[in-house]
């Protein structure tokens, strides 16, 4: 007698994105929280300034205004580059990436569908700027 075969489906997994779960007020209320966050962390000694932007939006305070396409351009690399980097090795979600170089650390995270780099000076505390950030 010859042996049946069952073949066994599965269904696609479901993500749901909590972001998208969230009132327009919502989000409009945890945007204004980051933006107090990142204008108190303006004041650290050693902050040279930051980008925060969303699909909607782009709030910019940096020391150096004539840099801001630079700096706008560097930190859409890095984030843009963290992902394809997370695919490529599948290391899951990125929360945040911290890019040291000669005179300037620039902190680069993702909270919700904002995307904010901090730029400091090689001096600051960016573990602390992270965890005042951090949801």
């Amino acid at each position: 007698m010859g042996r049946k075969k069952s073949q066994l489906e599965t269904a696609p997994a479901i993500v749901v994105d909590e972001d998208e779960l969230l009132s327009d007020s919502q989000k409009e209320q945890k945007l204004a929280d980051i933006r107090n966050k990142l204008a108190e962390t303006r004041k650290d000694k050693g902050v040279r300034g930051y980008i925060l932007r969303n699909s909607n939006t782009a709030t910019i305070d940096l020391e150096e205004p004539e840099k801001i396409v630079g700096y706008a351009l560097f930190s859409s690399q890095v984030m843009d580059s963290s992902g394809e980097i997370s695919d490529l090795f599948e290391l899951g979600n990125v929360k945040s990436i911290l890019i040291k170089g000669k005179e300037t650390n620039a902190l680069c995270m993702k909270i919700d569908d904002n995307k904010i780099c901090i730029f400091m000076e090689k001096t600051a505390q960016n573990k602390d700027i992270l965890k005042r950030i951090s949801p």
